[in-house]
């Protein structure tokens, strides 16, 4: 692993990742890729989703980065039982397809990002460092399809945000952490908290992923 100390959190914590997809080669160059980075460390790998379940346990990586096809488990099956398990780690589903119910269902889930393999290696790696620190990753294919197809919940009957509210909910549909808001607008990170709060429960959501995805739609409709 090469944690050279150029990164300054790479000398103090390297994000722990753990890589699962059923193609070998997949697997060999996304290892590749990632032991360049002096900030990461691929602590595990699976071929399948059983595999990769047992290394998460195990390993309690920071980050899973899993194919949405797996053998035996999809990578969709492999979220919601990491999720049922209350494991710490944060969940990055890789696909080739910028299909809309993958999407759909990944949202549901509460993955922490989509990635696209269709897209650059780069674009990979600059995901894992986003949902490790706390950022929602879509690509541009997951919004465009959220805002034709998604289903916001509530909306019509939601209750109007307050200008504030407004502001916090713009800030983490752009990815922003909890912290990375309160600077932004000079709060303590506990009022964020409490402005989320009401946001889920005026929008009718349950989490930052849907509450974005609404968002997405808004000003798609608001655009029009």
């Amino acid at each position: 692993m090469s944690h050279n100390g150029n990164d300054e959190q790479a000398g103090m914590n390297p994000i722990r990742v753990v890589l699962a997809d059923d193609h070998e080669l997949v697997l060999k160059g996304l290892r590749g890729i990632l032991k360049q980075e002096a900030d990461m460390e691929v602590v595990g790998s699976a071929m399948n989703g059983r595999d990769l379940l047992s290394e998460v346990r195990m390993r309690r990586p920071d980050v899973a980065v899993i194919d949405i096809q797996l053998p035996d488990m999809t990578g969709l099956e492999c979220l919601a039982q990491i999720r049922r398990e209350n494991l710490p780690t944060k969940v990055l589903i890789l696909t080739a397809f910028s299909d809309g119910e993958s999407f759909q269902s990944a949202l549901e889930l509460e993955a922490d990002g989509i990635a696209l393999k269709t897209e650059p290696p780069a674009q990979t790696v600059a995901a894992i460092r986003q949902v490790y620190h706390g950022q929602l990753v879509f690509p541009r294919a997951a919004r465009r399809w959220l805002v034709n197809h998604g289903q916001p919940k509530a909306q019509s009957n939601a209750q109007a945000l307050s200008e504030r509210e407004e502001e916090v909910l713009a800030l983490l549909s752009q990815g922003m952490t909890n912290a990375q808001i309160a600077e932004r607008l000079v709060l303590s990170e506990n009022t964020v908290k409490f402005h989320l709060q009401n946001i889920y429960q005026k929008l009718g959501v349950n989490n930052r992923t849907e509450a974005a995805a609404t968002y997405f739609q808004r000003q798609h409709a608001d655009n029009k």
